[in-house]
């Protein structure tokens, strides 16, 4: 019998894909995945939407990808990380309000960098940028993007965060994300189980040291993500070590944006005993399909 196709990082327009909770769906299913993780920025709201049209022999994981912000191990200025969460309650007090929160920061950010980006000259406009958001969605700076790639300002979305929206840009504004160790144990409070996402993926900006890793796994870290698109050879190696060392459960996934990205869904996946070792661990909402 062949192993499953398990992929636990996806995002739908819910966040910053450009596949609906419903295309998403899809998608999985036209590529062979038997358990789909619908994780969107900082959000529940496509969870309703995936789970109405999803088809026989589907396996549905609820969860989301939060903001967070984390020390580094080397004592210079904290870097942004995200972590994973998997089926917690979305009804928890604490959930509901940093999801809020995050939100409503991500809204701030994103009317900040699309004004500061308008005063330069450059033609976009903070209502057609919002106007791409679906109710309820969480706004990110691919929004930006893409409306910065509609106006023939970059030919892609990639383009447009190498050249405009990176972090080190005139035009980057912060925003104000929780804390990694507090993100964890929100996570577990609501009978979630948390997993570190792209750890390494030193492509992306400054990473952590293992040892911040390690600290986080004596809070209740659950897993790290090891085979992600972004991670080199040789720190999938390393995390996989580590999480054998920590007892952490190892995971890969796609973080698949639709087409916001090259990466198809399920171009990485997670082993059948990784995936088990994660539901066992969850209390908050179960599984949903076959």
């Amino acid at each position: 019998m062949a192993s499953p196709r398990i992929d636990l990082h996806a995002h739908s327009t819910a966040s910053d894909g450009t596949d609906s909770p419903a295309e998403l769906v899809a998608a999985a299913q036209r590529a062979g995945v038997d358990v789909l993780a619908i994780t969107d920025h900082d959000t529940t709201s496509g969870w309703a939407a995936a789970a109405d049209v999803l088809p026989p022999g589907m396996r549905l994981v609820r969860g989301a990808e939060f903001s967070c912000v984390s020390e580094t191990g080397r004592g210079d200025r904290p870097v942004s990380v995200h972590l994973l969460g998997y089926l917690f309650d979305p009804a928890h007090a604490a959930i509901v309000g940093e999801q809020t929160r995050l939100r409503a920061e991500r809204v701030e950010r994103l009317h900040k960098m699309t004004e500061k980006m308008a005063a330069d000259g450059y033609p976009v406009d903070v209502d057609l940028v919002f106007a791409q958001l679906p109710e309820g969605a969480s706004a990110g700076r691919p929004h930006l993007a893409r409306a910065l790639v509609a106006a023939g300002v970059v030919g892609s979305v990639n383009e447009a965060f190498a050249t405009l929206l990176y972090s080190g840009s005139p035009y980057y504004v912060p925003k104000a994300d929780t804390p990694v160790r507090t993100a964890i144990e929100m996570v577990r409070a609501a009978g979630g189980v948390a997993v570190f996402a792209h750890p390494l993926a030193r492509k992306r900006g400054r990473v952590v040291e293992p040892s911040v890793i390690a600290a986080l796994a004596a809070v209740g870290l659950a897993g790290v993500e090891i085979d992600h698109p972004d991670h080199a050879p040789e720190d999938r190696e390393l995390l996989r070590g580590l999480a054998a060392d920590l007892g952490l459960v190892g995971t890969g996934s796609s973080d698949y944006h639709g087409t916001n990205k090259t990466t198809p869904i399920a171009a990485e996946t997670t082993g059948a005993d990784a995936f088990e070792q994660l539901v066992s661990g969850a209390t908050g909402v179960g599984v949903i399909g076959a």
